[in-house]
């Protein structure tokens, strides 16, 4: 199991060098990032955007380009096309976001000539080192379903549970929460919890075990679990997956580990061919980089299954 990105690191180390596709490349935290990537052994990349813009930046970085694919289109709409075009037609094996804004990058993603479409519901998975947990925390979803339904959900469980395969835990425990442990037919994602837990039990979802509703103290506290009452619990503690009931509980959670805490995190979406990087425009160099690298592993996990 990794219990860290430093772990993660290491697992992407054993993989095949992936090849990253990045739309709209002239961004400064975008290239630092790619550099570091490329440097570290994880991922080369083709940068898709206005080649002038990219050199200005990558010589503001000292980042030498002479090893890097460069397609030069100025136009931001067909410079995000002319990525994932290379993701959809093998050429690389991710597609990451550059400096342009999401409702766009996610036409290309979805775009039905040469996207990343399969079908499947999308949702957005954030993975987190945090300090004083001595595990991956994997949360879903935090960015992109706003209110998921019973079916949404089994399909965001679905999506998260193939990235912690990927991440080398076999068998994730994944805690539907709520303000309450327990059913309460005037809070609906209890109901939905309490169905999801069902549907685990009869085999309906799997690879992972699901247990809820549980509230966030015991979903990844045991000594909080422990005073709650948790032993007969499935999970008491020690959650991998946080499945949060509407987009606010996991945004504003997000955003609180980030802002608060000494933390490490990546992110991806989930439900495509490939992994595809959508970070945000705030978000660090080094979350880009460790978004990088989880794609990496995913991506490889994806390889392996086809």
């Amino acid at each position: 199991m990794n219990k860290g990105f430093d772990d993660l690191l290491k697992k992407v180390s054993e993989c095949s060098k992936k090849k990253v596709a990045v739309a709209v490349a002239q961004d400064a935290p975008v290239l630092e990032a790619v550099k570091a990537a490329k440097e570290k052994g994880i991922a080369d990349a083709i940068l898709v955007g206005d080649e002038e813009k990219i050199r200005e930046i990558a010589a503001s970085l000292h980042m030498d380009l002479a090893d890097y694919e460069i397609v030069n289109e100025p136009d931001v709409i067909e410079a995000s096309l002319k990525a994932v075009s290379l993701v959809h037609d093998g050429k690389a094996d991710m597609y990451m976001k550059g400096i342009i804004d999401t409702k766009n990058f996610l036409k290309s993603v979805l775009n039905k000539e040469c996207g990343l479409r399969t079908g499947r519901p999308l949702s957005h998975v954030c993975v987190f080192e945090v300090k004083g947990i001595d595990h991956l925390l994997f949360l879903s979803d935090v960015a992109f379903m706003t209110y998921p339904t019973l079916e949404d959900k089994v399909a965001i469980i679905e999506n998260t549970v193939e990235v912690c395969h990927a991440c080398g835990i076999e068998t994730p425990k994944v805690a539907p929460l709520a303000a309450v442990e327990v059913l309460n037919p005037k809070m609906p994602c209890t109901v939905d919890a309490v169905e999801l837990t069902k549907m685990n039990e009869e085999g309906k979802i799997t690879g992972c075990i699901v247990d809820g509703p549980l509230s966030m103290d015991m979903a990844i506290d045991k000594e909080a679990a422990s005073h709650k009452g948790g032993s007969g619990r499935k999970i008491a503690g020690d959650a991998d997956v946080l499945l949060f009931p509407d987009i606010h509980a996991g945004n504003l959670v997000y955003k609180t580990l980030v802002h608060l805490c000494e933390v490490k995190n990546g992110c991806i979406l989930t439900g495509t061919a490939a992994p595809v990087i959508l970070t945000s425009r705030s978000d660090t160099f080094e979350t880009k980089l460790y978004s990088i690298a989880l794609a990496a592993v995913v991506a490889e996990e994806m390889k392996k299954n086809k």
